[in-house]
């Protein structure tokens, strides 16, 4: 199986982090803003940074199959964000950008080229959730061709609050009935929208 194969689009290189990167590692992971929405603290220095990396990261890499990768600009091979999809049983993608990279379509970019490697490697599926407050995240994953499947919520961690997340999800091999049902299934509070902009179910 590949492991984090380099992927490159018009305006991206999308590659493993090394030690190498941790100060632009810290770069994304100290601002506030950027973190509002993650699922976890912000780093405080760049030791806590190396302590992300070598979990996050050169763990993931130590693995038969991993994408977990560092979103760079072409002429700069300097990471400002990250893309990764989890090899656990719902395939989850995340994704992370510094606050200057907002709306400018590359979380987007890069996360068209690591669905079309997914499909390539044969992985079935992709989920993604995202808070109902950050909507910008919903925009992200339906232009990567995901569909709105239910909400649900959870006692973050290790945030320890409540939050209302919305499930989407791709199905990459052609099973369309197909639906992660774990997050319903573990919430007590759990719903599908009525909302056409979502174009679910």
């Amino acid at each position: 199986m590949k492991n984090t194969p380099r992927l490159e689009t018009e305006r991206l290189i999308l590659r493993r982090f090394t030690e190498a990167d941790i100060e632009a590692l810290y770069q994304i992971l100290k601002d506030e803003a950027v973190n509002t929405y993650l699922p976890w603290f912000s780093v405080k220095n760049t030791d806590e940074a190396k302590l992300f990396y070598e979990k996050h990261y050169a763990a993931e890499y130590a693995k038969p199959q991993a994408y977990a990768y560092a979103i760079c600009l072409k002429g700069s091979n300097i990471p400002v964000g990250y893309i990764k999809t989890d090899m656990d049983d719902g395939h989850d993608l995340g994704y992370g950008l510094q606050k200057e990279f907002w709306h400018q379509g590359i979380a987007t970019e890069a996360g068209i080229a690591v669905v079309a490697q997914l499909k390539r490697d044969s992985v079935p599926f992709i989920t993604a959730t995202h808070d109902v407050n950050n909507p910008r995240s919903g925009g992200v994953m339906r232009r990567l061709g995901m569909k709105y499947c239910y909400t649900y919520e959870e006692q973050w961690q290790p945030k320890n609050f409540r939050v209302t997340f919305r499930m989407y999800q791709l199905n990459l091999d052609g099973n369309n009935s197909r639906i992660f049902r774990k997050y319903w299934d573990n919430s007590a509070v759990h719903f599908v929208e009525n909302d056409t902009l979502l174009s679910c179910l």
